[in-house]
């Protein structure tokens, strides 16, 4: 004589497995999103260049970091220099 044993899932155990896989979902976006954050565009991508233009410089750019960085672009960022995404401090 054979036992057939039906699985039968709960409501439950189906609203606990979806937690746990939006829960991993959630912290596998967030660390992706800071390794992103983290990374910085070369100053090719930007068009960097170590001169101003007109009165727009990096000194004045909201994503300057002196003495010579940027929060958006790699490498050594003159304070007089401009690229494409400027943001006016």
């Amino acid at each position: 004589m054979t036992h057939k044993i039906d699985k039968v899932m709960s409501r439950r155990s189906i609203v606990l497995q979806g937690v746990a896989c939006a829960a991993g979902a959630a912290t596998i976006f967030a660390a992706g999103m800071q390794s992103a954050a983290a990374a910085k565009l070369p100053p090719t991508a930007v068009s960097y260049r170590p001169t101003p233009k007109d009165n727009l410089k990096c000194s004045n750019c909201s994503l300057f970091e002196t003495p010579n960085a940027c929060k958006s672009v790699s490498g050594n960022i003159s304070p007089n220099g401009w690229c494409t995404i400027y943001r006016k401090a």
